[in-house]
This record gives C-alpha cells, structure tokens and sequence, in this order.
C-alpha cells in the first residue's frame, strides 16, 4: 500500500459517501483512477465494509461498559460465542489477568446485567468485571496515515 492508497483511506474514513470524482479531487486523481484503487483496496481486503457512524443514544444504546471476561481455559475458539450476543460491539483474546475484552452497549444498567449472566453461559467463563463509561471524549478508526491527525484536502 502507498501513499495513494493511504491518501484514498483517509478521505473515505472522513466521508464514505464521497463520489469518485470528489475523492480523486481531495487525492490527485482522476475519478476514474481513484475508483481503481478503490476498488483493488476492496479486492484485498484492505478496505473491509462500508458502514454508517451512528449515535449509540439515538439507537438506546447510552450504556457503554467494558468487560474484562476471566476463564478457566483458552478463549481463544469462542468468537461464535461472543458474537452470538447482539449487545456485544467488540470482542478481543488479551493477556493479562482476564482472556477476553468486550466493549458492550446496552439501553439501561439492568440489560448490561443480563449481557453479564449470558457471558457466564459460555463454556469456559468464570468471571467478569465491568467498568461502565460514563462519557466517551473520542472514538476514531485507524489512521492510514502517519500521525493521527485529521485529513487535510491540497
């Protein structure tokens, strides 16, 4: 992956919508040319979806907690188990004291709870400990760019 590449990755992050013609202005290129890319990026699996930046409170999903799962054995082939609870945003193997790390968003402390009852039902979880945010500064995706800084148009 290049600059271009990179370039490209940026102006998508910012505006997935963006028309070719937009996107290969904000980089350089022809629409046609940025298209290209765009379309190899996909082909590689660099660009993985498309998707939509929501409102967690507009959804009534205001409860963001974190949870450290503990285990009696490898989390490691549980993915399918995780991902079978819909609450669950995110789900990560760690090291350290816990296995696993989940990022959950629930409408109310009483279904965070009931999240908390169904991770204890997956075969190998024998604790958990939640730390409930209570407001989010950030979120961002990766930056394809060095620095993390916004992108800037030439």
């Amino acid at each position: 992956m290049d600059d271009m590449d990179r370039r490209l990755i940026a102006l998508l992050q910012e505006d997935a919508t963006i028309s070719y013609a937009a996107l290969g202005k904000g980089a350089g290129l022809s629409a046609g040319a940025a298209h290209e890319r765009v379309r190899k990026l996909r082909e590689r699996g660099v660009i993985r979806r498309t998707t939509v930046e929501v409102d967690p409170a507009a959804l009534d999903r205001g409860v963001l907690a974190f949870v450290m799962v503990d285990s009696t054995v490898w989390m490691g082939e549980s993915a399918d188990a995780f991902a079978a609870i819909p609450e669950i945003q995110e789900a990560h193997v760690i090291a350290g004291s816990a296995s696993v790390l989940v990022k959950v968003r629930t409408a109310t402390t009483e279904q965070l709870q009931d999240v908390l009852r169904r991770l204890y039902a997956i075969e190998g979880v024998s604790g958990t400990q939640a730390t409930v945010s209570l407001e989010t500064f950030f979120e961002r995706p990766v930056s394809p760019l060095p620095g993390s800084g916004p992108v800037v148009s030439p």
